[in-house]
């Protein structure tokens, strides 16, 4: 890498300044010179991405509810009213709307190539957990956003999913009361809702910056899933990563402009442009597409009980993945079998999503029933087993080689090493 490591600053008031507040060189040494493996590829941008439109949510929400109204009689009006008589209130609407979508596509992105390229496996398992917290977080307030606008969908998807809670033995009930603030949903539960979805994205951020700095302190995993061994195998930060992040952001965000401005109700339930009515149930409650696998797994469970447990457990489980997968071998690119296993598992993910959209009968319930078990035994069967009896590719000897060799046969001979300079 070229360029001082240290942060050196030549102006006398950055000088004065770092010796008493290092801001300037922690952003130094964590966005500029730190190093990045030199091989990573655009699947590692969405982290980026997914800062991104963290700050797009924080900035158009507080935006955004400076002009809401969180009471039963007015907040559909209040949406309105937003949408019609603020300037670019529909535009703030709409990033903030369609801007959740983006964010959680990042996200499940994000994730599925971690779990690709074993990016949880150690030392990363700290860092793992963080972005399954980050998860958890994301779909509490998520949830409680889509509740804010009261329409006849928010309502019906607040009181069944905030109703799982009744399944609990002994505590069940109390919970459910103090969650709706009384016996129903209704003018105190929209306002626990409202400060807590304004509340959560702070606490978000907050565990990004513990996700940012646990990922400092491990290093970036990369495509071949070996660590750095000299300085071959690693290039600054900036210009080699950014560019690549900035590059595929715009590219990001064109998609997004694309729904904000041609599609804005595409990813939105019609019913939910209509009032609430507690004496009117929707044919078919269904949450926002983001949520339809987990949806589906719930479903899938006849008893109720059972359910919510799988439910909960097909998210928590993911906090587990570095234990249970006992391959020694980090990237995909290296196991031939666990990549046919990965690869179906995507499929199903987006197969329980489809099921999610679905009404509970007939084949829809028969096929994600057997999509569920699939979904718990890749983590609890089959990643195990995987493990024991898979045999897997050599491993090149460094990143700076498999960038060499890429394209080439395994087991060619890498290319001598360039001559240094006179």
């Amino acid at each position: 890498m070229s360029g001082h490591l240290t942060y050196q600053p030549q102006n006398a008031f950055m000088q004065w300044m770092e010796r008493r507040l290092p801001i300037a060189g922690l952003v130094y040494s964590s966005f500029v010179v730190y190093p990045t493996p030199r091989n990573l590829n655009y699947w590692w941008t969405f982290g980026g991405i997914l800062s991104f439109m963290l700050g797009v949510q924080i900035i158009t929400g507080v935006v955004l509810a400076m002009h809401y109204t969180a009471n039963v009689d007015l907040a559909f009006n209040s949406v309105e009213q937003i949408m019609r008589d603020v300037n670019y209130g529909w535009l703030l609407r709409y990033l903030h709307a369609n801007g959740a979508s983006m964010f959680f596509l990042a996200a499940y992105i994000h994730m599925f190539r971690g779990m690709y390229y074993g990016s949880y496996k150690e030392p990363r398992e700290v860092l793992w957990i963080l972005g399954v917290i980050l998860l958890l977080l994301m779909i509490m307030t998520g949830f409680m956003g889509y509740v804010l606008p009261w329409g006849q969908m928010s309502f019906w998807a607040a009181t069944v999913i905030t109703n799982l809670f009744s399944a609990i033995p002994l505590v069940g009930e109390s919970i459910v009361t103090w969650l709706w603030g009384g016996f129903s949903v209704g003018n105190p539960t929209l306002k626990r809702f409202y400060s807590l979805h304004y509340l959560l994205p702070f606490v978000i951020a907050g565990v990004v910056v513990l996700h940012v700095w646990a990922l400092h302190m491990v290093g970036q995993n990369n495509p071949t899933g070996i660590e750095p061994k000299t300085d071959r195998d690693t290039v600054a930060f900036t210009p080699y990563a950014t560019i690549k992040d900035g590059f595929f952001m715009v590219v990001f965000c064109i998609l997004f402009a694309w729904f904000v401005f041609y599609i804005p109700n595409f990813l939105g339930h019609p019913d939910n442009y209509i009032p609430a009515n507690p004496a009117v149930t929707p044919t078919h409650i269904v949450p926002e597409w983001y949520y339809l696998p987990f949806y589906a797994i719930l479903r899938a469970i006849p008893n109720k009980l059972l359910g919510v447990i799988a439910l909960g457990a097909s998210i928590v489980i993911l906090a587990f993945l570095p234990w249970l997968d006992t391959s020694k071998v980090r990237s995909a690119r290296y196991r031939p079998l666990y990549r046919q296993f990965f690869w179906t598992f995507v499929i199903v993910c987006i197969g329980l999503g489809w099921l999610g959209s679905k009404p509970p009968e007939g084949n829809y319930v028969l096929f994600a029933r057997i999509f569920t078990v699939y979904y718990f035994a890749y983590f609890l069967v089959i990643l195990p087993l995987l493990g024991k009896i898979e045999k897997t590719k050599p491993l090149p000897n460094s990143i700076a080689e498999s960038v060499l060799l890429e394209g080439k046969p395994i087991g060619a001979p890498a290319p001598p090493p360039p001559l240094a300079k006179a």
